[in-house]
Parts: C-alpha cells; structure tokens; sequence
C-alpha cells in the first residue's frame, strides 16, 4: 500500500501523524517503565507512521470521551475507539481489530447474580465518562440509573466511594482492581462485546478510510496484533475476526 500525496495530505495535513492515544484503557495502552506511551495502540501508531513515511505524534489521554473529542475536532488525525453509532456520526471507523468483555462489578454481598438483574429501579451503575460502555448502556439500560466516573481507571472507586449497586466496565480493569480492593466479584458473562477499531474524521474522505480500513486487517491478518496483544502481556483480549 504506496501511499499517494493525496492520502499523506488526507491523514496528516499538517505534515506529521497525530495519534490520539486513550490510556483509560489498559488493555491497549499504558505507560512503560520510562513514563513513556505503550501499547498495542501505540504499536499500530508506530506502524501506520511507517507505511505512511510520516513523523508520528502522540496525543494522550486519560479518557475515552477526551481521546474521541481529539479526533472529532481534528486535534488529533486519528485514533482507537471502540465502535459505537454516536461516534460514527462524525468518525469514520475501520473493523474492530480487538475484541474485549465488558462486564459488572458488584459486591460479594450483593443479591445481584445475573447481569439480567442489573437493570432495574434503584440500581446504579457506575460507568467511565464517555466510554463505550457508558454510550452502550446509556441506551439499552431502561430502569437502572447511570452515574458516570470522571475516567474508567476511576470505575471501582467511584463506585464504592459512592454507594453505587454496580460498577461497569472492561472485565481486565474490573478484575485487577477486585484482586487490588477484596470484597468484590464479576457477574458471570458479559453485557456486551466491546469491538475496537481504528478511526479518522469524516472529513478525511473515503480513500482515507479506506486505507485505514485495508491497514487494519493487514494487520490482523499479518499476526502484528497478535504479536502485541502477547508482548504487552495481554490477557482476555482477542484479535478480531477478517472483516
């Protein structure tokens, strides 16, 4: 894939790549042991930069609502999001290339058992700001209330800070913090399936997206996300199937 003028003008038009990079999730970016960006996002950043021959940036944020903003303002030329109708109005996304669980905390003590039990009056659940699940369940919750964290990260301790019946979130996140805090367990299965995939403005045009689109499962299909699903340490997380 020989990028032309047309498409590096199309990704970078101020003549480098900004990735808007989401740290709330941890499964596909943190920091390293410098302080420093990574990631499998990070990875993919890296990557496309190379194909592209263009300089890359890092533009970085501690929520997904900030990382989807970036994007949405043309602060940053593209990032990583789980797909999501409401983003897909202005973002134009390629197929998932990670799939992730998204599951409910609750105490040990609670009488919730099933996630069919969570949506009913007097339940709240606490979900990160502007995160998928946050715009998933905003629509498909009927009865229970949603009372937002400033972050994901923040999730659990909100939740229990606040009284609230039910945490939501990536089952990873959820788990390492019921191991970190005690007294806590996941309902069994998931509430949904969280598909997450590359995305750029709209206004970028479809020959963009396209290519955006033939990167992905390039590398999908190359074994480059596998890769770094395995060399970050990834559990739980898996590579998305061809489009």
């Amino acid at each position: 894939m020989n990028p032309s003028e047309f498409l590096l003008n199309a990704f970078a038009p101020e003549g480098r790549l900004r990735a808007s990079i989401n740290l709330g999730n941890p499964i596909l970016a943190g920091r390293d042991e410098n302080g420093q960006p990574c990631g499998v996002s990070v990875d993919l950043a890296r990557a496309l930069a190379a194909q592209l021959g263009v300089e890359l940036e890092l533009v970085v944020w501690d929520a997904a609502g900030k990382s989807v903003e970036a994007v949405e303002d043309e602060r940053a030329d593209f990032g990583f999001f789980a797909i999501d109708p409401k983003r897909a109005e202005r973002i134009a996304f390629t197929d998932a290339y990670v799939l992730i669980e998204g599951s409910y905390l609750v105490r040990e003590d609670s009488p919730l058992r099933d996630n069919g039990e969570v949506d009913s009056a007097g339940t709240r659940v606490t979900v990160g700001k502007g995160s998928a699940y946050d715009l998933f369940l905003t629509r498909s919750l009927q009865q229970a209330t949603i009372e937002r964290a400033p972050t994901s990260p923040a999730v659990v301790e909100y939740f229990l800070t606040h009284g609230h019946e039910v945490a939501a979130g990536v089952r990873q996140q959820l788990e390492a913090d019921a191991a970190r805090l005690g007294g806590l367990r996941l309902l069994p299965g998931r509430f949904m399936e969280i598909r997450q995939a590359m995305g750029l403005p709209r206004s970028r045009g479809e020959a963009a997206h396209a290519y955006l689109a033939n990167f992905v499962e390039q590398m999908k299909a190359s074994g480059f996300i596998a890769e770094a699903l395995l060399r970050h340490g990834i559990a739980g997380a898996s590579v998305a199937p061809a489009a």
